[in-house]
């Protein structure tokens, strides 16, 4: 198996907290609730300091939000840097930013489609012959991208957050995801249906190391992290630690001694999500990356629009009309289209968002207890309805 280098819900909270191996003695005490701090720079914004204030709290430890636009600009942290020293949350901090990856590997699909490079309406197979089967000859690189291609899920150890805290460690090579996938039965022809997953991505994280001659971390640095200064955003490669300041995650789980608490999930391998959910960033990095790209400074041209188009198609889950273009989704709060991205890792909620104008534009990063759960995280649905309003 190859590995790859780096290039550049809940329950009550409980005391139970675990760092590694090890485990907090029951008499350690949680930090009391800390506000919400604000810059002074800010335009007052009440929903937003309400949303974020009294962590930590049963689901999330803290919380760092930039919101900006011609609507005003308002910045806040709330939280702890950590459970066990209680010392407030970094607003600079770095932290994991799951699936909000999927923007940037878009990206860098469209800039080649834009060059030629790549064909959005080839078939993947086309490109990696020895690596997609016969079986799924008719998938486009476009379907990849916008979730309509039919391939299911590759096989990882484990059901449970425990099972998947255990090998946590474990690297994982594209090549063989993509192996486990394909040779299972398509779930759907491919452009019938949508279905989120991240094998898409991991399949056009390959596309792009096969076009360009090149790796994906590279062609990312190259193209979007260095035109736009994005000094803090990296790929970790098989690194499970966050290099530079961070606030820790917790995750809710079984612990060690049979109880259900929060165990330190700060220190854990991101290989399972490589170009669909790997990359580690910085609120004030994935604003930068949200103006260029919604400016049409990070896809130019015509192809930008791939990224505000939703197949025209339903969910394979739930029978409701698609909601994932190539990159990003669509929901409609306070009555007007939001676009961007979220993304999950355990102990970690992030997301980018915008309106199609610029008008107004948020990020986030929670450090969620019940990161990957079914239902969105309490506090980031706060921050989205703050920020936005109800859907």
């Amino acid at each position: 198996m190859k590995t790859r280098t780096s290039l550049l819900t809940a329950a009550v909270l409980v005391a139970g907290v675990a760092a590694g191996p090890a485990v907090l003695p029951a008499a350690a005490s949680v930090p009391a609730a800390t506000a919400a701090r604000a810059t002074a720079e800010q335009s007052p914004d009440t929903a937003l300091e309400a949303a974020i204030a009294g962590l930590p709290s049963s689901d999330a430890t803290a919380a760092l939000v930039r919101v900006g636009g011609k609507e005003g600009v308002w910045r806040g942290s709330s939280g702890v840097h950590d459970l066990r020293t209680g010392r407030p949350a970094d607003p600079a901090a770095r932290f994991r930013a799951g699936s909000v990856t999927k923007v940037f590997t878009a990206a860098v699909a469209l800039q080649l489609a834009a060059s030629g490079r790549l064909d959005l309406d080839r078939s993947a197979r086309s490109y990696l012959p020895e690596l997609i089967p016969a079986s799924y000859a008719g998938v486009t690189v476009r379907q990849l991208l916008n979730h309509t291609h039919g391939i299911p899920a590759p096989d990882f150890p484990g059901t449970t957050v425990e099972e998947a805290y255990a090998n946590r460690f474990r690297v994982h090579d594209p090549e063989d995801m993509v192996r486990s996938a394909t040779s299972k039965r398509p779930e759907f022809a491919p452009g019938e249906r949508q279905h989120y997953l991240n094998i898409g991505y991991t399949i056009a994280g390959l596309l792009i190391e096969r076009v360009t001659h090149d790796s994906y971390e590279h062609q990312v640095a190259r193209r979007v992290l260095g035109p736009l200064g994005l000094r803090d955003t990296y790929f970790p490669g098989t690194n499970p630690r966050i290099t530079g300041p961070h606030n820790h995650g917790y995750q809710t789980m079984r612990l060690d001694d049979g109880t259900t608490g929060l165990r330190d999930v700060s220190v854990w391998g991101t290989t399972d999500g490589w170009a669909a959910g790997d990359v580690i960033s910085t609120t004030a990095d994935l604003e930068r990356f949200t103006h260029a790209l919604f400016g049409g400074r990070v896809v130019r041209g015509p192809l930008l629009e791939e990224m505000f188009t939703l197949p025209e198609v339903t969910d394979v889950g739930t029978g409701k009309p698609a909601a994932y273009a190539v990159g990003l989704s669509m929901k409609v709060l306070g009555g007007r289209e939001v676009w961007g991205k979220t993304g999950g890792r355990w102990g970690y909620n992030a997301a980018i968002a915008s309106t199609r104008d610029g008008s107004r534009t948020l990020v986030y990063s929670v450090n969620s207890t019940d990161a990957k759960g079914r239902d969105m995280n309490r506090t980031a649905e706060k921050i989205m309805v703050a920020a936005y309003g109800r859907p």
